[in-house]
């Protein structure tokens, strides 16, 4: 039986509709999963179902996390909110540490992990954090925008065996405070974090850098959704 992963949805504020790129399906069904868009709601009951039945979860990227749920003022800078996808990503993602079940999160995936296990965000990179590279690439984002420096004893060099590696980048936002029960496995040449995992759980594994803006055709991106799917 191929595994089920519960993809989270991505939303669209002035069109008040959700959508999903297509090729996160893409992705996991190349390597061997059947995706399933979750809707967007916050009814615990029905999150439960799907909790239940999907064997591992993607968080996908979008908007900018809430600033208030880890204990900051919002910037001027930061992007205006999705207040019902978090409460659902943050009830989801709970949830799934608890149960053991294997994660992957991709660019606002890995800001969301970082803030429900007690970390923060710096809300603009440019306005806070001193840096010569630009991480908000322009469009088109299936090309390297920078490197990322991969941690000999972390798992991301293990599976893609080799120290650096190059991604697109194409986000405002990144981890400030870690948490404390994560441990980072790629940083970009200016030292911002770039990938992380949960050494005590099966799989959760996010990165900051879009995978599926690089599709189906990457060794990278093929080594690391089997890995997802492999422990799902």
């Amino acid at each position: 039986m191929k595994p089920v992963i519960g993809v989270m949805p991505l939303f669209d504020n002035q069109k008040d509709s959700i959508w999903m790129l297509p090729a996160y399906l893409d992705l996991l069904e190349k390597y061997g999963a059947i995706p399933l868009i979750l809707p967007l709601t916050t009814n615990q009951e029905n999150l439960d179902y799907f909790l239940g039945q999907c064997d591992g979860f993607l968080f996908t990227g979008g908007q900018d996390v809430s600033p208030e749920l880890y204990g900051a003022l919002p910037s001027v800078l930061s992007g205006e909110p999705c207040l019902k996808r978090d409460k659902m990503e943050i009830y989801c993602m709970q949830k799934v540490i608890a149960m053991d079940k294997p994660l992957l999160g991709i660019c606002r995936g890995i800001q969301v992990l970082n803030v429900v296990n007690g970390g923060t965000l710096y809300q603009d990179i440019a306005a806070e954090y001193s840096t010569q590279i630009a991480h908000d690439m322009t469009a088109p984002y299936d090309r390297t925008q920078h490197s990322v420096k991969l941690l000999k004893e972390g798992p991301l060099f293990q599976l893609l065996e080799k120290e650096n590696l190059g991604v697109n980048s194409y986000h405002h936002q990144a981890i400030k405070d870690l948490a404390p029960n994560l441990e980072v496995t790629a940083l970009s040449a200016d030292d911002l974090i770039e990938a992380v995992y949960m050494p005590d759980k099966k799989f959760v594994w996010a990165v900051q850098w879009h995978p599926e803006f690089f599709g189906t055709d990457t060794v990278v991106n093929e080594r690391l959704f089997k890995a997802f799917i492999a422990k799902c």
